[in-house]
């Protein structure tokens, strides 16, 4: 059975300070306009909306566009000012914004899924738009010339999408809970591997071009980050969510995770630390520390005359024992555990209390979180939800980056188990 979670105290409340009113539907997706206090968005009601602040100090729409179907999704490249719009009907439509974004120009549509896309990514350096759709179809085609260069069928539609430039490895996860890696060529792609840790379906990737992590969230309320550039199958659990994890990012400069879930709670990791693998949990007929048969085990039962009990799993060790064997509870912040879970009760003596030191803080963003943005040259964190609220600014990141104010612009009316093992074969990273 699961472990259950008691939330800690969170440390921080975001702070409401205006709201701006326009879309009618859930906001999908949201991005910080670098060098600008603006934000664009699309969302369900079918619009585009760039919003800029105003000398009022409120945020108001300097673009509205209407697209012929629902925006699903959006990728935004602040250097070319290129803005890629997924929609429901399958297209993917290209605008370019002017310098003072007052000004959205059409480009081209690409008729990239048969159905609602998912996911997209725009990749400069190539000149590739990649993006993934509810028709199970991961394809990439040429921002240039607008032609489709190739595709790949998923094992299931696709939730998650991630690139890397140097290597041309495109990373997808997808609702059954695999992440397919694949390795894209100029008109064909390869498969090179893949890898299932998750007990749920896969919501979020994120990926570390520099320490060659990737990171999955998922439906399970799990995060696992995947050791991809060191090769040796390390997979590290983190364990902070009460609900469905919905979105991440990743401040590389801090070496921080964010992670955003359902239920609107906001945890900020601290990946700069040694992290450990939780164990594998062992199988046994009887506690491996005092021997009583587990309920099964009917011959120990006879033999020995004593009723058999119930198996648990030390979360720090990983031995089969029973209740009376693990009575305590700890947190294991190293081995991604933020809340406490069951130990025996020879682990519970050894963990000191700078083992118990928590890597992460908590925060409630108090809606329910779709998609998530983070701004590192300013330090700012915007959130969307399906409250039609936008939230930016607000004061969540850890000490490390600055305190800014929260800007909310509002659009009215046991997953507790062993640690998974990655293996990528010879494909080198």
């Amino acid at each position: 059975m699961a472990a259950e979670i008691q939330p800690k105290p969170l440390t921080r409340k975001p702070i409401l300070l205006q709201r701006v009113e326009g879309s009618q539907e859930v906001v999908n997706m949201a991005v910080i306009v670098p060098k600008e206090e603006g934000v664009i968005s699309v969302s369900e009601d079918r619009t585009v909306r760039v919003w800029l602040k105003r000398d009022s100090g409120q945020y108001w729409p300097s673009i509205y566009h209407v697209m012929p179907s629902p925006c699903s999704c959006m990728s935004f490249n602040p250097e070319t000012r290129r803005l890629s719009i997924g929609l429901d009907n399958g297209t993917i439509s290209e605008f370019l914004l002017s310098e003072d974004y007052n000004k959205m120009t059409p480009v081209k549509n690409y008729q990239a899924h048969q159905s609602r896309v998912t996911m997209i990514l725009f990749v400069l350096e190539l000149e590739w738009v990649l993006s993934t759709g509810q028709d199970k179809q991961f394809a990439w085609h040429c921002s240039e010339s607008g032609q489709r260069l190739g595709g790949y069928r998923t094992s299931a539609v696709a939730s998650g999408l991630q690139f890397d430039v140097e290597t041309r490895h495109v990373f997808i996860g997808d609702h059954s809970g695999q992440v397919t890696i694949l390795k894209l060529e100029q008109e064909n792609c390869t498969l090179v591997t893949t890898f299932r840790g998750h007990t749920g379906g896969v919501t979020a990737l994120c990926w570390d071009p520099v320490q060659r992590v990737l990171f999955s969230g998922s439906s399970d309320h799990s995060v696992i980050m995947w050791d991809i550039g060191g090769r040796k199958g390390t997979a590290i659990e983190l364990q902070g969510h009460s609900d469905r994890v919905q979105a991440l990012s990743y401040a590389q400069h801090t070496r921080q995770l964010i992670s955003c879930g359902g239920d609107g709670g906001i945890v900020v990791w601290n990946m700069d630390v040694e992290r450990q693998e939780t164990p594998e949990w062992l199988d046994s007929d009887s506690c491996q520390k005092c021997d009583q048969p587990f309920f099964w085990n009917f011959k120990q039962m006879w033999d020995s005359k004593k009723i058999g009990l119930r198996q648990h799993h030390c979360r720090k060790c990983g031995k089969a024992v029973c209740g009376k064997c693990s009575s305590k509870r700890s947190s294991i912040p190293l081995m991604g555990f933020e809340f406490e879970v069951r130990v025996c009760d020879s682990c519970h003596e050894a963990i000191t209390d700078e083992e118990r030191a928590p890597t992460a803080t908590f925060h409630d963003s108090k809606h329910n979180i779709v998609h998530v943005h983070f701004d590192a040259t300013r330090g700012w964190l915007l959130t969307s939800g399906t409250d039609k609220v936008i939230k930016v600014g607000c004061s969540l990141i850890l000490e490390a980056f600055r305190l800014w104010p929260c800007v909310n612009i509002q659009e009215p009316q046991d997953h507790m188990r062993s640690a998974p093992k990655l293996t990528l074969g010879n494909e080198h990273f």
